[in-house]
């Protein structure tokens, strides 16, 4: 008996991931028959400032975008479906046991996940249909201003609504910064959702990578306690697979600024749930790279006049000297995972001497 009860944790996140998985595989022919019945395809910019990535690139215009709808529909789906189930139900239903969705847990990384995405899904539509500048929808300045004005939201909410003002330091301890945490906070989402925008450039990359460090999450949230946190974790890595099953080269839909936004921004914000920051840049290596190439790109060019990327971000780069997309994109998710395990074997080396 008590060994059913040690172990229903894990048969819970494994059955609600396998869930997230199989309704997302039977929701995709839904979603791609609407994105291609209203065409909302990708624009390729073509402006003349990028002709690298415009000459590599050109053959993906069309391709529809917003799939990353794809995963936070299905995740607030089987969330808020399992809670209004256990509430119609009762609390001593199956229902109930599988339910994950509460106020200390997840029920604020579900809020920002959907807030993001609603964001983002605008900005693509801004692109498809030609607004903004050039017709692409929102500048890259206007997207993290955008970042900007959540990761604010989320950082009051944890200062003033859960009175959180704790920082872990690895090898270290812990240490309450008061206000300072608010400006911490914000740089943390809105680094980690731009990383994830950025890292949003080949098929199947940012799905790969994202789904090797919401797995660590995961990982590190059951290994905390926090069961429900570790259940949404699961949930999205669930809807992650099943996308990136028509995600990866060539891929059936991209996944978009609604999917790579609201899923940077939650990943960002799991990390300061589970106040495990300092493991972050080891867990999400990838999109820590992608987003350092992008500023030294950007910087080099303003300041030398220079390019030190043939295209940033670097795996434009790499596409450039000539690598199949498909080697950029396996290659890097290779070095995802093991980065990832070395920010596991980190953060377990930390609580076994904290």
């Amino acid at each position: 008996m008590d060994m059913e009860i040690n172990i229903f944790p894990i048969i819970k996140i494994l059955i609600i991931s396998a869930l997230s998985f199989i309704v997302a595989i039977f929701a995709t022919p839904i979603l791609t028959h609407f994105l291609y019945k209203y065409r909302l395809g990708k624009k390729i910019r073509n402006e003349g400032t990028t002709p690298i990535y415009t000459a590599l690139h050109k053959g993906k215009e069309g391709t529809p975008t917003m799939g990353g709808t794809l995963i936070w529909v299905v995740v607030a789906a089987i969330a808020v479906g399992i809670l209004l189930l256990t509430k119609a139900f009762g609390p001593d239903t199956i229902f109930s046991d599988y339910n994950f969705l509460t106020r200390s847990q997840t029920l604020l990384p579900l809020g920002i996940l959907l807030f993001a995405a609603v964001i983002g899904m605008a900005d693509d539509l801004l692109g498809i249909f030609h607004f903004g500048r050039a017709g692409r929808g929102l500048r890259m300045r206007e997207r993290i201003f955008v970042f900007t004005l959540i990761a604010i939201a989320g950082a009051l909410w944890f200062y003033f609504k859960l009175d959180w003002d704790l920082i872990h330091i690895p090898f270290v301890g812990d240490f309450n910064i008061g206000w300072w945490y608010i400006p911490i906070f914000t740089f943390v989402i809105v680094a980690t959702a731009f990383s994830t925008n950025q890292t949003d450039g080949l098929d199947g990359l940012a799905g790969g990578v994202l789904l090797t460090a919401f797995s660590s999450y995961a990982v590190i949230s059951y290994a905390q306690g926090r069961i429900e946190l570790a259940v949404f974790c699961g949930a999205i890595v669930g809807a992650l697979l099943a996308f990136l099953w028509f995600n990866i080269h060539p891929a059936r839909f991209f996944m978009g600024d609604t999917g790579s936004m609201s899923l940077g921004v939650t990943l960002g914000v799991i990390a300061m749930l589970t106040n495990s920051l300092f493991f972050l840049p080891f867990i999400g290596f990838i999109l820590v790279i992608e987003s350092f190439t992008t500023i030294i790109q950007i910087l080099s060019k303003k300041i030398r006049h220079k390019k030190v990327f043939l295209s940033a971000p670097i795996h434009h780069h790499f596409e450039a000297k000539g690598w199949p997309e498909t080697k950029v994109t396996m290659r890097f998710w290779i070095i995802s995972g093991v980065m990832a395990v070395i920010g596991l074997i980190l953060f377990f080396i930390d609580t076994i001497l904290i």
